[in-house]
């Protein structure tokens, strides 16, 4: 079986919010750099930052975060 890598719609989602990377952090409790290594696909959150992230953004955690096949 294939490692599958964690996805996310987190910089879809910032930008349709018209949020910087900053902004983001700042709603969420964690820095900016934080929000750019996630985005990059180089940092994958812990589950605390990850919901709240989901209610930051009003969705389900599955909707941001998904496992490439």
């Amino acid at each position: 079986m294939a490692a599958q890598t964690v996805k996310n719609a987190l910089r879809q989602l910032r930008v349709l919010r018209g949020w910087t990377q900053q902004e983001l952090g700042a709603k969420v409790g964690t820095s900016r750099q934080a929000i750019i290594a996630i985005e990059n696909g180089r940092f994958d959150p812990s589950l605390t930052l990850a919901i709240r992230l989901s209610r930051v953004f009003e969705k389900p955690i599955e909707e941001i975060f998904f496992l490439d096949h």
